[in-house]
């Protein structure tokens, strides 16, 4: 499918159809032996092997490529390393490194990572355990020196531990980080835990439901894990993940320093929003280095991932011992689908990774440990998943994956066609697989279709699309939480403020409609 262009846009046409891709095969060289034709070949039908979109109403699918994909969603660059017989089968890099810009994106770009820090911070709290230093199981605050976590009626029992913090079992609050503006006074992490006063940017990071009784995702929970290791060591956390995880992995090309260091910053990709528009400065300073302050490049995640693999099988030891991996990859109780650091899906025999997203920044990394197969892939944009996800799938299907990556499914599809067709074509689309599917909407789906036309400036659309979640879900709090940022958007600030406390009134922990609330009424 071909994509009109505005002169603005022609430029930035002809600079990525020039610098499209960058490839680099073992040491970055290109041969012309039968294994770098093989590669090649391979790459292509990747590329090639994005499933077409289905637009409804009998129209023929819609063929979609790589390229245009990107240029769709906004996404400038996007790196790839594939892992095949536990070794990098190859790595490949795609676009350019800032939106509108000339410079082609290599194998050595950085790009923020993300959560995807998580699993690689969880392996140095681990060798740190294999050093006696730290213990899973103990209450964190008997090695806290700088900061404690403040006991409350949950912890009368239970106690937050560093398994509990690195499986997000701790009962803990803050599931992410904004980062700040490069222009923004950074907090210290103390200041971060505590929250609420500036500089901090976050709430407050507490214990509200016991220790170790289910699962919830907190970055917080992971920031705590942090102070403990630099409690502990004495040592900044940049300076000792490099110690133990990075150099030893073999990861030369990354770093957790906060912000990044000069000598670095020239290597970067550039953060973009969904709307292709920059973040100023390039990108947001993470002080919560263990929950989201990794830079690395797709290839240096597949050194530790392999790593990882190997060690699991007895068949390395250069990080940690294999009895360390197999606790990482093994549930805890109240966390059917996450070891300590890494996601391990039940549905995926071998599996185990994690997704990433700061702000202008996404990221992939999975990895079979049985089967030696994976990939990392990054990404300069915040669309970046989405396009990964169609990429990934493509690759799975090209390397016969044991476990065949799930189809893109019905939100997927309709995510693509709204940018591929547009809102009102896309709004046909859903009321034809909702009247196929004799039953009412289903409340998720719904919500996702609001906001895919709220983001489209179709805020009539979305509006009615809330609308009719409320009408079928009037149970709900989130159905009028989304109401109600409709109708804000629209300038309609009494029925805003109606939704917004029908929400509230129905989940008083909503934080989102407490803080639309005051700002709709002036009160900040």
């Amino acid at each position: 499918m071909k994509i009109k262009l505005s002169k603005s846009g022609l430029l930035v046409a002809i600079v990525f159809t020039v610098c499209f891709c960058r490839d680099a095969y073992g040491q970055g060289a290109k041969g012309d032996t039968k294994a770098d034709e093989e590669v090649r070949a391979r790459q292509a039908r990747v590329e090639n092997g994005i499933e077409p979109v289905t637009p409804g109403n009998g129209q023929a699918p819609l063929q979609v490529s790589l390229a245009n994909l990107m240029k769709t969603f906004h996404v400038p660059a996007l790196s790839v390393a594939v892992i095949d017989g536990y070794k990098i089968a190859w790595a490949k890099a795609y676009g350019v490194t800032q939106e509108g810009g000339s410079d082609p994106a290599t194998t050595k770009t950085l790009f923020q990572a993300g959560s995807i820090s998580k699993p690689v911070a969880a392996t140095g709290m681990m060798a740190l355990v294999e050093q006696g230093k730290l213990s899973l199981d103990e209450d964190v605050n008997a090695k806290l020196k700088s900061w404690k976590v403040p006991e409350n009626e949950f912890t009368t029992e239970q106690k937050v531990t560093l398994r509990r913090l690195a499986s997000h079992t701790a009962g803990l609050t803050v599931h992410g980080f904004p980062g700040y503006d490069v222009d923004e006074r950074v907090p210290t992490v103390p200041q971060v835990l505590d929250g609420i006063k500036p500089p901090a940017n976050t709430p407050p990071v507490r214990v509200d439901f016991v220790p170790g009784t289910k699962w919830r995702y907190s970055g917080g929970g992971v920031t705590i894990e942090q102070l403990v290791m630099t409690d502990v060591t004495g040592k900044a956390f940049p300076a000792l993940m490099k110690q133990l995880v990075l150099e030893k992995a073999g990861m030369t090309d990354s770093t957790y320093e906060q912000p990044l260091p000069p000598a670095w910053q020239s290597r970067t990709a550039t953060g973009t929003y969904r709307d292709g528009k920059l973040v100023h400065g390039k990108w947001h300073v993470y002080p919560e280095m263990a929950a989201a302050g990794l830079w690395t490049t797709p290839t240096d995640l597949a050194k530790f991932v392999i790593e990882i693999a190997l060690s699991k099988q007895g068949k390395s030891n250069r990080v940690l011992a294999q009895k360390s991996v197999d606790e990482m990859l093994t549930h805890p109780p109240s966390a059917p689908e996450f070891g300590i650091g890494f996601a391990v899906p039940l549905n995926r025999a071998g599996e185990f990774g994690h997704d990433g997203a700061d702000e202008g920044f996404q990221a992939q990394l999975i990895m079979n440990g049985d089967t030696g197969q994976g990939v990392a892939i990054m990404a300069n944009s915040d669309y970046g998943i989405l396009v990964a996800n169609e990429y990934v799938r493509s690759l799975a299907k090209e390397y016969g994956w044991k476990n065949p990556i799930e189809a893109r499914g019905t939100g997927g599809e309709l995510m693509l066609l709204s940018k591929l067709r547009g809102a009102q074509e896309t709004v046909a689309r859903y009321e034809e697989i909702v009247k196929a599917s004799g039953k009412k909407p289903d409340e998720g789906l719904q919500n996702m279709m609001g906001y895919l036309m709220l983001n489209s400036g179709r805020v009539d659309l979305a509006i009615a699309l809330f609308q009719r979640n409320v009408d079928e879900y009037p149970e709900s709090s989130n159905v009028y939480d989304s109401l109600g940022e409709a109708y804000a958007a629209a300038g309609k600030k009494d029925l805003a403020i109606t939704n917004y406390e029908k929400s509230l009134q129905l989940d008083p922990k909503n934080t989102n409609a407490v803080g639309w609330l005051k700002k709709l009424k002036g009160q900040q």
